[in-house]
């Protein structure tokens, strides 16, 4: 069967279906999270929907009820900005809320059907008929009933306070919502406020009226909306002199690094506060000689006032935190409530005003004066520094090279602005949320860390947006005290309108009939509010809208699978939703996975050109000797083959490595199948009557997929990728299928060795199938589809797919081999590998041609090992025969070594091993003519008048007479 036939087959679901409910074990609910609909599927989304496929076929063979229920966050993408950039400005300003969102709803349906359409055609089994969509009515209303517990909880506030805001886009984000950009350049400056009146100590009389308090900042734009300098009570502060310029450091640092008027030689030179570690640095760094004439603690300087550069106002020095360090800066920090987190507490801890002179678009408003219509992080920014030079208050301007946040979606920086907005205060349910993190698996381990970290220092979260696209904040506004009302009763009638309409009707119904009936005759006085949810409540929510409602699924869910970002993305705010509302996780474990990157480790981009299409892995591209087309099986072979824990790499040289290990390992599958295409069950060979070494193949088979189970168990994977690639191509390949070839082709079709042998392949063919099915599941199907035998379920039906079947139960009878005989047939396997190297340097002597033509001599000390070679060179049957384990015509156990017999064997060689000591190998010609079908030699041939070139086994299987196992044979002697 043909991967497009299979691929038809899965789409309907039927096989997972009937197995689904023929199963009886518990229920594995495995939860979808992003990626969202966020355009062209990318390797990273193939990796992690591979991983959850693995995760769900294996739990199938493990009888489980599987439900994985794919979903997409519909809202967390810039659908809006796409939309709005799609049409030129007089048809955007155009555009109605709930137009917008109508061409929005499209857009992401569009592209969720394309990517699942991708997904089914890498293999991805899943409830495809029933995904779920944050903006489907149903979801919606589930998010709306977290939002409305977590209000009655009072988890939900309204405040002003200063939250990343984007210009770019025009709203408001979460800390999940931004990137960092480590080669931002901000203008940095240091500036001089002016000390108006010192504290009561009098500390500072002798320097006024020309004492200054030094600043540094990268945002000179926050300026205008300073409100105090903060000091850290425990630095302690000097009073520097400045005097002469450093000519060697005054240039320094070239075109782009500016002196400020402070440091002009025709103006007077104030005194400077600094902190006194900083003294030093600060030489450096102005070009200017610093000498102190006066050092005390920060705290002295405690409601000092100084003039603000700006508006001219008196402000205060103020106590800060432990966030002010000598790291770097000046040891005091210039301080706007409304611009910093920080900067907010100590204003909260003053009673500041919170000012924020910034409008949406990132412009300076009339508040900040001359400033006004700038934009803050271009014009405006430079003009406040231009202004802070003219009023001799810039002592240094320079760039400043760090890690700045950017918007995740127009790519562009974000800034600090305070606004009003909605909360979810994490301080009311904090010690809950790590307390239920320690409950959770973690995999990899250091996930746990990595959330706790990021919950600990979280004290809110602001969960309203300024866009159109997305679920609505269900809050009114009265139109004059702009109170807003958010009650129980409003919430769960919106809800309920929600959960039969959608969010659309929050747009297009009046607000009378938003209202419950107890509040209609006053909705003349309300509006809508016009806010939307963060992208991260939506899909945070979605153990409400998924795990929690629908038949078959069961709460907390039973694994979450993303990138390891999403600790601090869909992990937490899951986590912060469910905590909140069930005071439970809403998972039992959470896997986390890394990044793809290219083979040279570099993140891939499109400008770049390195991104690796996984469509063009599947089908090729357009020249199919630089990207032939490799199959689903090979891509999700690679998954299985990275440990993906961390970050991962993935390119052409990779793939061809995947290739070929997937064409060994469907060779091992073909030679299972050809070799049984006339076996039937009914002549399976009783385990007790297995060759030693049909039963040492069972016992390594029985270890191999212990092994392999105990991978999937661990989410493990490249773990059974490298047992699988050891097994197949050695354990099999190499030895046992090499050895068996000779009982296969030649032994005679009825022979008992024969049978013997191929109970052992069904046995391999039979669990193989199983363990590679969650990985490479269209090649066991292919494999399953070719089966030359029927497999009968334990309940007598006939098993039509693979994944009929079940994982293959622990068999303790194939584990029973004695641990001498394991350890001795692995000795003899080693020692046949030294042997294999000495037949080679026969063959290149030209003494011999294939190995057949040899005759192989043994001689060991060990009385042990003597005793058991010679039972293997003895076996009355040719499976344990030792020159057929050597593939040789003949084996000779030497009972002594002469140096006679030394000097006679050209080609000879040592084995050594302590549990048989020191094993000498020769090689000779062999023995004896040639026989002309099995290519053995052997002293017989010539004994059969009708076929004289045969041997005696060949001539027995010529006349068709089967081999009698070694139990019928007893009983017939018997």
């Amino acid at each position: 069967m043909r991967e497009p036939e299979l691929q038809k087959l899965w789409e309907e679901n039927q096989v997972l279906k009937r197995v689904s409910e023929r199963n009886t074990g518990a229920t594995f609910t495995l939860h979808d999270g992003p990626p969202y609909a966020n355009g062209d599927l990318h390797m990273g989304h193939a990796l992690n929907k591979v991983l959850k496929d693995i995760i769900n076929r294996y739990k199938l063979l493990q009888n489980h009820k599987v439900s994985f229920i794919p979903g997409w966050d519909c809202h967390g993408l810039p659908i809006e900005l796409k939309v709005l950039k799609s049409m030129d400005k007089a048809t955007s300003d155009a555009l109605t809320p709930i137009k917008l969102r109508q061409k929005a709803a499209k857009f992401a349906k569009a592209t969720v059907n394309a990517q699942m359409n991708s997904f089914k055609r890498i293999g991805i089994w899943a409830d495809w008929d029933n995904p779920y969509l944050t903006l489907s009515p149903e979801y919606e209303a589930a998010q709306l009933e977290v939002f409305g517990q977590m209000v009655m909880r009072g988890y939900i506030y309204r405040g002003r306070k200063p939250v990343h805001w984007s210009p770019s886009s025009r709203t408001a984000l979460a800390e999940a919502e931004l990137e960092y950009s480590e080669n931002h350049v901000s203008k940095s400056i240091y500036a001089a406020f002016k000390i108006t009146s010192p504290s009561n100590s009098g500390l500072l009389d002798e320097f006024l009226p020309n004492v200054c308090l030094a600043i540094w900042t990268t945002t000179p734009w926050t300026i205008p909306a300073n409100a105090v300098v903060a000091v850290n009570p425990e630095l302690s502060y000097a009073v520097v002199e400045l005097q002469s310029l450093l000519e060697s450091e005054s240039t320094s640092g070239g075109k782009q690094r500016k002196l400020g008027s402070i440091l002009s030689s025709g103006n007077e030179k104030p005194f400077i506060i600094v902190a006194s570690d900083l003294v030093s640095v600060l030489e450096s760094k102005w070009g200017v000689k610093l000498v102190i004439r006066k050092s005390f603690p920060g705290s002295v300087l405690e409601y000092c006032r100084y003039l603000h550069p700006v508006n001219g106002n008196e402000c205060s020095v103020v106590i800060g935190g432990d966030y002010i360090t000598t790291e770097s800066g000046t040891g005091l920090v210039h301080t706007a409530p409304g611009h910093g987190q920080e900067d907010y507490l100590t204003g909260l801890k003053y009673g500041l005003p919170i000012v924020s002179p910034v409008d949406d678009e990132g412009n300076f408003t009339a508040e900040a004066g001359q400033f006004s219509g700038l934009s803050v992080l271009g014009a405006g920014n430079a003009a406040v520094v231009k202004y802070l030079d003219e009023h001799v208050s810039l002592i240094l301007e320079e760039p400043y090279k760090h890690k700045y946040p950017y918007d995740w979606r127009s790519k562009e920086p974000t800034i600090f602005r305070a606004t009003e907005q909605w909360f979810a205060s994490v301080d009311g349910f904090r010690d809950a949320a790590l307390d239920a993190i320690k409950r959770v698996t973690w995999v990899p381990s250091q996930g746990e860390n990595r959330i706790v970290n990021m919950i600990s220092g979280r004290s809110d979260w602001c969960i309203s947006r300024q866009r159109t696209w997305g679920v609505p904040i269900p809050v009114f506004y009265h139109v004059d005290t702009q109170e807003p009302l958010i009650t129980e009763k409003t919430i769960e009638h919106i809800k309920g309108i929600v959960s039969e309409k959608g969010s659309d009707a929050w747009w297009y119904m009046p607000t009378e009939e938003l209202l419950p009936e107890k509040y209609r005759d006053k909705a003349s006085e309300y509006r809508k509010g016009t806010d939307t949810m963060d992208v991260w409540f939506d899909s945070g929510s979605s153990w409400a809208a998924v795990s929690a409602k629908r038949d078959g699924l069961n709460f907390p869910a039973d694994v979450y699978l993303e990138g390891s970002d999403q600790h601090r993305g869909w992990f937490q705010s899951s986590l912060l939703t469910s905590i909140a509302t069930t005071g439970k996780a809403p998972y039992s474990s959470v896997i986390t996975h890394g990044f793809v990157l290219d083979e040279e480790g570099f993140k891939m981009s499109k400008s770049v050109g390195n991104v690796v299409d996984p469509e063009k892995v599947i089908v090729g591209g357009k020249n199919s000797k630089e990207e032939p087309p490799y199959g689903a099986d090979v891509l999700r072979l690679w998954v299985s083959s990275v440990d993906y824990t961390g970050d991962v790499l993935i390119g052409s040289q990779i793939l061809r490595q995947m290739s070929d290990m997937y064409r060994k390992l469907r060779g091992t599958m073909r030679f299972l199948l050809a070799n049984l295409h006339d076996w039937k069950p009914e002549n399976s060979v009783p385990y007790s009557d297995l060759p030693k070494i049909d039963q040492y193949a069972l016992f390594q088979l029985e270890n191999v997929v212990a092994s392999m189970k105990d991978g999937y168990d661990n989410y493990q994977f490249y773990k059974i990728y490298q047992t699988l690639q050891r097994f197949a191509i050695v354990g099999l390949s190499n030895f046992y299928f090499d050895v068996a070839k000779d009982r296969l082709y030649v032994g005679g079709r009825v022979s008992y060795t024969r049978k013997s042998c191929q109970t052992v392949l069904a046995a391999h063919l039979l669990y193989l199938v199983r363990a590679i099915a969650p990985i490479m599941p269209h090649l066991a199907e292919d494999i399953w589809q070719n089966l030359p035998f029927q497999h009968t379920l334990e309940d007598g039906s006939v098993a039509k797919f693979a994944f009929d079947l079940k994982w293959p139960d622990k068999n303790e009878e194939w584990r029973s081999v004695q641990k001498d005989d394991v350890d001795f047939l692995g000795v003899i396997l080693e020692l046949r590998s030294e042997v294999n190297k000495i037949l080679e340097s026969a063959r290149t002597g030209k003494l011999i041609g294939a190995s057949l033509d040899a005759k192989v001599y043994l001689h060991a000390e060990n009385p042990d090992t003597v005793s058991k070679l010679k039972e293997l060179a003895s076996a009355t049957n040719d499976a344990d025969a030792l020159h057929r384990l050597f593939i040789t015509s003949q084996v000779e156990i030497l009972p002594s070594l002469s140096e006679e017999t030394k000097l006679g064997v050209s080609y000879a060689g040592k084995f050594s091993d302590p549990r048989t000591g020191e094993i000498w190998i020769g090689a000779t010609r062999a023995d004896g003519v040639k026989c002309e079908r099995c290519w053995v030699y052997t002293k017989d041939v010539g004994s059969f008048l009708d076929h004289p070139t045969l041997c005696s086994r060949c001539h027995g299987v010529i006349d068709l007479q089967p081999q009698a196992s070694p139990a019928t044979a007893a009983a017939a002697v018997a």
